[in-house]
């Protein structure tokens, strides 16, 4: 059967991947950019707006890292603001839950889902960082090896919240309004678990999801179980054809153990791409932006985070430093999650690579990181997408375009009609529909139901 593609579009976070250098680049926190991207992706009607998180800038040697578009507004209020100025694009938010609660979760998505028409989405992330930890009360209080066991206890919080009024409780009724039905569940709850024991009345009735679409961001074996037992989707990196078939098939093989479908779990990786008249323009334009991607000053900084040692005295022109890194030292890196869990092996591939092909420190990087998920013409752009999908690589893609605002324009005005045309992309909105719907999830699963699949696993 032929699969719909999904389409996301990411509106990019603090990385070097956005190109704020550029003249037609704009600004990172102004409402105009939000909606800007935002309106794009309804008018090519993609399923969701997808929203990064960042609760500290980053730092390296000791200073703030500033090479990277600084600035990150709070999701919460963006997203709803988003809904305002459109009708029917999810709206797909990046919300920790290591330095957050339950109950106020709970109730900010369940708001933005009644307050959009539900449209809601929680892209759950986690942290152990005690660097970002110390802008919370309970700052670096989490071992690594927790995250996943709260995240998961989190969830099931939420989700138990959300089912905590009866679906019929609130009455509307033309002559009064919208009133309580009398002997109605209105909102108790009771959670008590290793991390969490909350008790009281959940002030939101069910909203139109009931449970806002689950993302959960991450590609390690912790990750992806966790998706298994508690997500709708994962945000994953591997969006290259071979990597995303791997993946795909190992996710979804983990789903029958928590009595899930291969459908109830779509996988979503990020993908960048670049568009051409010809594919040699698309690469020459590919080449450019990739060499504003990475300055040289990046160049060096990127390459400090294999070797954890400075490096600014190297010319980022010039070879790459002829000794090994120190895994042992302390990070010089805050903020930004561990990149390579092997660095010294990293360090000598790369100088292998740069001496074989005489490449510069900056023209390593840029081979090494900088790379187009899809270049090319928009044909041959939307049929390597379509591959991917049919082909269980992926269940489609989260976009993340280089520029803000208008990176997703060219995509949506020249490959979503090449998408139409093959007959696996919509050619319009169904009305009425939420985004659990356009997604092909189904009503949301009662909280019952995970836990009990969870704890029979886990006996198993």
């Amino acid at each position: 059967m032929t699969k719909q593609v999904i389409l996301g579009a990411h509106f990019p976070g603090v990385n070097n991947h956005t190109v704020w250098s550029d003249p037609a680049a704009g600004s990172q926190i102004a409402f105009s950019s939000f909606a800007h991207l935002a309106r794009t992706a309804e008018a090519g009607l993609f399923d969701f707006f997808f929203l990064a998180e960042g609760l500290r800038l980053r730092e390296q040697r000791g200073k703030i890292h500033d090479l990277d578009v600084v600035g990150r507004p709070n999701t919460m209020t963006v997203l709803a603001a988003v809904a305002a100025v459109t009708g029917h694009l999810g709206l797909a938010g990046t919300i920790q839950a290591t330095y957050n609660e339950p109950y106020e979760i709970a109730r900010q998505f369940a708001t933005l889902d009644h307050l959009s028409g539900g449209r809601a989405a929680w892209n759950v992330v986690t942290s152990p960082d005690a660097f970002t930890g110390e802008n919370f009360r309970r700052g670096g209080y989490l071992e690594r090896g927790g995250r996943y066991v709260r995240a998961a206890e989190f969830v099931q919080a939420t989700r138990e919240l959300w089912d905590s009024w009866d679906s019929d409780a609130i009455v509307a009724d033309p002559a009064r309004g919208e009133f309580l039905r009398p002997g109605a569940r209105r909102g108790r709850f009771e959670y008590s678990t290793e991390n969490f024991g909350i008790s009281g009345n959940f002030t939101v009735p069910r909203s139109p999801q009931v449970h806002p679409v689950i993302l959960q961001a991450g590609d390690s074996d912790g990750g992806r179980e966790f998706a298994a037992h508690s997500a709708d989707g994962i945000f994953t990196r591997h969006s290259t054809y071979d990597a995303g078939r791997a993946f795909y098939a190992d996710v979804k093989s983990r789903l029958a153990r928590y009595g899930r479908s291969p459908g109830s779990l779509k996988v979503l990786p990020g993908a960048s791409f670049v568009l051409g008249d010809t594919p040699a323009e698309a690469e020459e334009h590919a080449r450019h932006i990739r060499r504003q991607q990475v300055s040289p000053q990046t160049a060096i900084l990127m390459l400090e985070q294999v070797w954890n040692t400075d490096l600014s005295s190297f010319d980022a022109e010039g070879p790459l430093p002829p000794f090994d890194p120190d895994p042992e030292s302390p990070s010089i890196i805050q903020g930004r999650a561990r990149m390579y869990d092997d660095p010294v092996a990293v360090a000598r591939k790369w100088r292998a690579l740069a001496e074989e092909r005489h490449l510069s420190i900056r023209d390593l990087i840029i081979e090494v990181t900088g790379r187009q998920t899809f270049t090319g013409t928009p044909a041959s752009v939307a049929a390597e997408i379509n591959r991917s999908v049919q082909d269980d690589a992926c269940d489609g893609f989260i976009l993340v375009p280089h520029l803000i605002p208008a990176g997703l324009d060219e995509f949506a005005a020249k490959v979503v009609p090449l998408l139409q045309e093959r007959g696996v992309f919509r050619s319009s909105y169904e009305s009425g529909t939420t985004l659990r719907d356009r997604l092909g999830l189904g009503p949301a699963r009662p909280a019952a139901s995970w836990a009990a699949a969870r704890r029979e696993h886990a006996d198993a």
